[in-house]
């Protein structure tokens, strides 16, 4: 059976328990809490018991540490593009069709459970599980970018880039007609459907219900009966850009939910067996949680929505 692992040293500032030790480790201050309530930390000799104690910076501590429990998820080997990893953390370029974590209907092929066998060895513990840390999400049928914590202290760090929106996100999209103006801002709130419990739709402003929702967009390229967009996100909210675009009249190409492909690319869509929203996260930017560093990734767009821009692109040239 696996060993407890100590961790020592002294807090470095003068703060609460929770917050000194989440800066003196590699530990969230959830985990913390967490390892507080459990009776496995003392402070300067003593069972710390109060995760809002104030301690003074030099203050010795000890961690009794468990080691990672095995994840409900099991490890499978699944091939995945690495755009980039660290002992911290890993950047991934999903391809459409892949779900990101086992949920009913999906409970194995997904990209955790792909990560679990890449990172085997690798996972100090999210939450004290040995687990990937997924900060955001984006769907089964779009591509393109995703980043995942290894470690208690990348998955805090990027949860919080997440939740003051400080990251850079663009997505490249092919949208059913022209917009008008070709560049503009969709700022409208998003929410769970009256009308449909597992779609999302815009709610009015005035509204208790949903979270706040931007998005710009710009015209790259006027095609045939559709437009190649760039998308850049203010907020992340579920379905944003599919659900943002339908409602300014410019639905996704290939999108099963919200939209309806226009009559004259129907054929065109069953000519090239494009069976999916033509939706693909493109970059990625966000501060490195654990060495402060800025890190920036792009992805080519995958060839099946490059094979669906040059069909619509032919009457244009």
């Amino acid at each position: 059976m696996p060993e407890l692992q100590t961790l020592t040293g002294t807090v470095t500032t003068n703060a609460r328990l929770d917050k000194a030790l989440a800066e003196a480790t590699e530990l969230s201050r959830e985990r913390v809490k967490a390892l507080i309530a459990e009776g496995k930390i003392e402070v300067e000799g003593k069972v710390a018991t109060n995760a809002s104690m104030k301690v003074e910076a030099g203050a010795a501590f000890l961690i009794h540490l468990p080691p990672p429990s095995n994840p409900q998820a099991r490890p499978q080997d699944i091939p995945i593009a690495v755009t980039y990893e660290d002992e911290h953390l890993i950047v991934v370029d999903k391809p459409a069709g892949m779900v990101v974590h086992p949920a009913a209907g999906n409970p194995d092929g997904t990209l955790v459970n792909a990560l679990l066998h890449h990172c085997r060895g690798q996972l100090s513990g999210i939450g004290g599980v040995a687990r990937p840390g997924i900060v955001h999400r984006i769907d089964k049928d779009t591509s393109g970018l995703l980043v995942v914590a290894k470690s208690d202290a990348a998955h805090e760090g990027l949860a919080r880039q997440f939740a003051d929106h400080s990251l850079e996100r663009a997505y490249l999209a092919v949208c059913g007609g022209h917009p008008v103006p070709p560049s503009g801002t969709v700022n409208a709130r998003l929410g769970r459907s009256d009308a449909n419990r597992k779609k999302m739709a815009v709610l009015p402003d005035e509204s208790s219900r949903g979270k706040h929702a931007v998005t710009h967009y710009r015209t790259l390229e006027r095609l045939d009966h559709c437009t190649l967009i760039e998308c850049r996100l203010e907020t992340g909210r579920t379905h944003q850009v599919r659900v943002h675009l339908a409602s300014i009249g410019h639905a996704l190409i290939g999108d099963p939910v919200y939209g309806r492909t226009p009559a004259a690319l129907r054929p065109v869509l069953k000519g090239l067996g494009f069976q999916r929203q033509a939706l693909h996260a493109a970059r990625l930017g966000f501060i490195h949680p654990v060495t402060g560093n800025h890190l920036s990734f792009a992805s080519e767009i995958p060839s099946d929505m490059r094979e669906l821009i040059d069909e619509t692109g032919h009457s244009n040239r």
